[in-house]
């Protein structure tokens, strides 16, 4: 396809044929690799029009030092990014980094209220609105940065009071039992490993990923939270004692990758969980929801709040939210016994 008859901004590259936006601010001439790309010769999509738009109403690049990208770095060397803990500061860093590719020529300064609310629904149209709300906080956080550089001016945060993107938000469930069992009769390995972990032990994944064999203290497991720093011993529940037995120790860590060198990462753990949850048909039950069931499981058994909370590790008014779902079943329970 001939470049005049690509949209106006839009060009194709000679070389190889990549399309670009390419638009002069004042006297810095701006080229951007557009995401929507599409063989020469065919219809142009609609998609490249729409992102074609998009990047013409976004605010003007300006030159390096009071750019988005300048604020990323002073924000990464300041002491409010050091002092995260160390699985916040991952999660950060995903989306900080998202936001350089997009934002990286923009300075905060001309960053509207406008802007913001277009990239939240942007975020949540062409992506999830959980995503795009996490977007919009790291975002947010970020200019309030930009305030402390003296970037924006005090209260200029246009991110500040934007809300957040409303969606009907489905509620985590611990897993059912016959997903558990099926789950057991489908893994074996490592993925069985990390399950029986997660579930008898009721901690988050990352937690779990770095569990070492040292940790092991009699029938129990000491834990340091990364989220809380919350010191804990865990004991085994009878299929995790089981699942340890039969695993043989190739690494200091429990759970550990294929090399041998280091604990699993947390991404190759939750595909290898997910391939299995997707043959059971428990797509709807994820790593995390492990630590309801084994809140709820406690619950079950006749545990109070202050007894799962030793377990857990987590607040009461957290452990009532983790097993919010079945407390009735346990009060009905209770007032059968009653009956009797």
């Amino acid at each position: 396809m001939k470049g005049k008859e690509l949209p106006s901004y839009i060009h194709r590259r000679k070389r190889d044929g990549v399309l670009l936006f390419r638009k002069r601010y004042g006297q810095k001439m701006v080229e951007i690799r557009l995401e929507t790309q599409f063989p020469e010769g065919q219809p142009v999509p609609t998609a490249l029009h729409l992102e074609r738009d998009r990047l013409l109403h976004q605010p003007a690049p300006v030159k390096p030092g009071k750019d988005f990208a300048a604020l990323i770095r002073h924000y990464f060397a300041s002491d409010k990014y050091r002092n995260l803990k160390p699985r916040t500061a991952h999660d950060y860093d995903r989306i900080i980094n998202y936001l350089r590719d997009k934002l990286g020529s923009i300075e905060p300064r001309n960053i509207e209220r406008r802007h913001v609310i277009a990239w939240r629904n942007d975020w949540a149209e062409s992506e999830t609105p959980h995503r795009a709300n996490y977007r919009l906080r790291v975002l947010r956080l970020l200019l309030e940065h930009a305030i402390d550089m003296g970037l924006l001016p005090t209260n200029g945060n246009p991110a500040k009071g934007v809300s957040e993107y409303r969606y009907d938000k489905r509620e985590r469930e611990p897993w059912p039992a016959d997903k558990i069992e099926a789950y057991r009769a489908n893994a074996t390995g490592r993925e069985l490993l990390l399950f029986e972990l997660c579930l008898g032990t009721g901690q988050r994944i990352g937690d779990v990923l770095k569990m070492k064999w040292g940790d092991i203290d009699g029938d129990g497991i000491k834990v340091i939270q990364n989220k809380t720093g919350k010191k804990l011993w865990v004991p085994f529940t009878a299929p995790l004692r089981a699942a340890l037995e039969s695993t043989e120790r190739r690494s200091e860590f429990i759970v550990t990758n294929h090399r041998a060198t280091g604990p699993w990462s947390y991404r190759g753990a939750a595909q290898a969980v997910r391939a299995i949850r997707e043959t059971i048909g428990a797509l709807d039950y994820d790593i995390h929801s492990l630590r309801y069931s084994a809140a709820s499981e406690l619950a079950l058994a006749g545990a109070d709040d202050e007894i799962i909370a030793a377990v857990t590790g987590q607040s009461l008014a957290m452990v009532a939210h983790y097993t919010a779902s079945v407390r009735q079943k346990v009060r009905a329970i209770r007032a059968g016994k009653i009956r009797k």
